[in-house]
C-alpha cells in the first residue's frame, strides 16, 4: 500500500553544526521492495548539555591520569538495528539481533524509530532522536531512503537484516574497529585518551539500553495480534559533546534505571564511521 508523499524535515544530528536540512518527498520504506511515504512534522535534535564536574574523586584523578596516556584500542563490533514496532518487516531483524546479542565482540543496539507510528501503532520504546539518527546515516550513507529494517555496522555499513543468516553472515565478514581512542568509564564519569591525529566532527555519544527481553503485545497496526520480543532496546541517546583528538574527561548523567547498560561511541560525525566503542560499568 502506497502512501501520498509530502515534503519532510529532519535535524541532521550528524553534522553538529548544520542547520535543519530540508528533504524533500523523502520515502520511508518497511522492506526492501516496497517503500512508503508519509508527512512527518519537523524533529529537532535536542540540546543535551554535559554535567561538569566540579570535585575532584578518586575516580575522576584514576580517569584523568587514563586520559593523559597516548592509547588506542580494540573495540567490538557495533551494530544498529533501526525498526519499529509499527513494521511487519522488522519482526524478523528484531530476531536476528536478538541471536548476537550475547557475543563478546559485538554492541548491539536497538533503536525505534517514529516515523509508522501513524500506521495505527505508537511504538513504545520510539524516541525522535533515533529517527534523527538513522536520517543522519542516511545523508552518510548517501542513501535516498530512509526505511525499517535497516541495520547500520561500525557506521559505514547498511543492509536490510530481515532475511535468514544475513545479520550473522555480515557480523561474521566485518572486521572489529581498532585505531581510535581508549575509552575508560566508571560510575557517572568517563574518559576518552589523546590520539597523534587532531580529529575534525568527532562526537562522544552516551547510549544506555536495557539487556533484558521484552515481550510487547502489539494491539493494533500491521503487526497487530502479534506477540513481538525485544531486546538490547536503547532507552536513552546523549550527545556529550566533541572530541578533538586531545584527552578528555566527561562526566555522565545518571541512568533512569539501574538495570540499563551504558555504552559510549567515538563517532565522526561527517563520515558517520565509528572510531571507538566500549561497554563502561
Amino acid at each position: 500500500m502506497l502512501f501520498k508523499q509530502t515534503p519532510l524535515k529532519f535535524a541532521m544530528l550528524f553534522t553538529g553544526l548544520l542547520p535543519l536540512l530540508s528533504v524533500g518527498g523523502v520515502q520511508l520504506s518497511n522492506n526492501a521492495d516496497v517503500s512508503k511515504s508519509i508527512a512527518a512534522s519537523d524533529t529537532t535534535a535536542s540540546s543535551i548539555q554535559t554535567h561538569s564536574n566540579s570535585q575532584t574523586s578518586p575516580i575522576a584523578v584514576s580517569l584523568q591520569a587514563a586520559g593523559k596516556k597516548n592509547t588506542l584500542q580494540q573495540s567490538p563490533i557495533v551494530v544498529e538495528l533501526y525498526q519499529s514496532q509499527g513494521c511487519s518487516s522488522c519482526p524478523p531483524a528484531n530476531l536476528a539481533l536478538n541471536t548476537i546479542t550475547s557475543d563478546p565482540n559485538v554492541i548491539a543496539l536497538n533503536f525505534s524509530v517514529t516515523y509508522w507510528d501513524r500506521l495505527g501503532w505508537k511504538d513504545i520504546f520510539g524516541d525522535e532522536k533515533y529517527t534523527d539518527r538513522q536520517v543522519a546515516y542516511a545523508r552518510t550513507l548517501r542513501e535516498r531512503n530512509v526505511y525499517t529494517p535497516q541495520v547500520v555496522i561500525n557506521g559505514t555499513r547498511a543492509i536490510v537484516g530481515n532475511r535468514p543468516g544475513e545479520l550473522k553472515q555480515a557480523v561474521k565478514n566485518s572486521r572489529k574497529i581498532y585505531g581510535g581512542p581508549s575509552i575508560k568509564g566508571k560510575g557517572t564519569f568517563a574518559s576518552i585518551s589523546k590520539t597523534n591525529n587532531k580529529q575534525f566532527n568527532t562526537k562522544i555519544w552516551l547510549i544506555r539500553y536495557d539487556p533484558r527481553t521484552q515481550n510487547v503485545a502489539i494491539k493494533t497496526g500491521e503487526n497487530g495480534g502479534r506477540t513481538l520480543p525485544h531486546k538490547n532496546i536503547v532507552r536513552e541517546l546523549h550527545d556529550m559533546g566533541y572530541w578533538t583528538g586531545n584527552a578528555k574527561n566527561i562526566a555522565l548523567p545518571k541512568a533512569k534505571n539501574n538495570r540499563w547498560k551504558s555504552v559510549i561511541l567515538v563517532q565522526n560525525m561527517g563520515t558517520g564511521k565509528i572510531l571507538s566503542a566500549a561497554r563502561i560499568s
